[in-house]
């Protein structure tokens, strides 16, 4: 018997935003200068892109149709970057089409995000790997056709995955995958490029406070609307509608969170998350129920959460602190909460069910 199950909140997927401070009144205002007023209520689009819900929440008073740009963007890159079954359509579609066969030039932004794909593939060892496109085409989780595939069909998918064997061209702008059957998978870490590039649109348009949530991947703009850092709750990685363990408080940040929970497919009473091991062609199986990257910016967080995944909590904790403003928060499957070194004071458990280990 197969189920397949994927987490959807509506608001926010991975972790709960609010606001902190003790202002109720309904708008604030910059006291002098340029200085927008902020108001206590945002402008708010949701719309539902690639496979997931994404929200755009803008505080600053008069911007309400920055929110049509915000989203133009993320359209634009879900077409590009996006691979399809049917269509075959994106950028990244026509390089898997070409697999073997002949270089492939692509535009600055999938060029971009390659190059940023196998730099991640390379600082995790092959942990994270960008090729590998075979192995979730395989599994297909997230899809209603989700399936554990036989041993036989991993074995031979496997050898196709090696970010060693793509090769880019910086002048021309082409990407070329030197085995036929070979895929690209920019999964991982799209949703943080995507989030990054809205955020510039708001800084393009002069937006100071604002929440970017694409599907997870959150970016806390500015202050809150009441003055001070934004509350950000993590979420739980065993519960499905929004339940948060802990909280920190964050501006001008990233924060990204994988879990084992978050999608998986279950075969005879066994739970196979998404989050799959390019060595074995099976989800990552150790410690980690969960994970959340704050960080500058969310490509980043990305790559890292999926990074730790291979390496437990304890090497995934050594992993993140050789980054440079990058911090991180583990939780166990035994329910026991790991935070980095800058994190230390400033997370705060909220659900006794949860311990802080260190």
């Amino acid at each position: 018997m197969k189920k397949f199950y994927m987490l959807i909140t509506l608001v926010l997927l991975a972790v709960l935003v609010t606001a902190c401070g003790s202002d109720d009144s309904k708008k604030s205002t910059a006291s002098e200068g340029n200085n927008p007023e902020i108001l206590s209520q945002p402008y708010t689009k949701t719309d539902f892109l690639m496979g997931t819900i994404n929200v755009v929440k803008i505080y600053d008073k008069g911007k309400e149709d920055v929110l049509l740009k915000a989203f133009d963007r993320i359209k634009e890159l879900d077409k590009q970057i996006t691979t399809s079954d049917s269509g075959k359509t994106s950028e990244v579609d026509k390089v898997n089409l070409a697999a073997g066969q002949n270089p492939v030039k692509v535009n600055d932004d999938v060029f971009y995000l390659i190059k940023e794909g196998l730099k991640y593939s390379e600082s995790s060892g092959g942990s994270f790997d960008i090729t590998i496109g075979p192995l979730t085409s395989l599994w297909h989780i997230g899809f209603d056709d989700a399936r554990k595939p036989s041993q036989a069909e991993i074995d031979a998918a496997l050898p196709l995955i090696d970010y060693k064997k793509v090769k880019l061209d910086d002048e021309k702008k082409t990407v070329y995958l030197e085995e036929k059957g070979m895929e690209l998978d920019l999964g991982a870490i799209a949703k943080g490029y995507i989030a990054d590039e809205v955020a510039k649109v708001l800084d393009d348009n002069k937006v100071t406070t604002a929440i970017i949530d694409l599907g997870g991947n959150i970016i806390v703009k500015g202050d809150s609307p009441k003055g001070g850092d934004w509350v950000v709750g993590i979420q739980d990685p065993f519960q499905s509608r929004g339940t948060v363990i802990g909280t920190i408080p964050e501006a001008n940040k990233s924060i990204v969170t994988s879990g084992i929970y978050e999608r998986f497919l279950e075969v005879d009473g066994v739970k196979y998350h998404h989050l799959l091991d390019p060595k074995t062609g099976y989800p990552f199986d150790n410690d980690i129920a969960g994970v959340s990257i704050v960080s500058e910016k969310s490509i980043d967080g990305d790559g890292l959460s999926t990074a730790t995944f291979s390496k437990g909590v304890q090497g995934g904790m050594d992993f993140i602190e050789t980054y440079k403003g990058v911090e991180a928060i583990f939780v166990s499957k035994e329910k026991k909460v790991y935070i980095t070194s800058g994190l230390k004071g400033k997370f705060k458990i909220t659900d006794k069910n949860f311990e802080l280990a260190n």
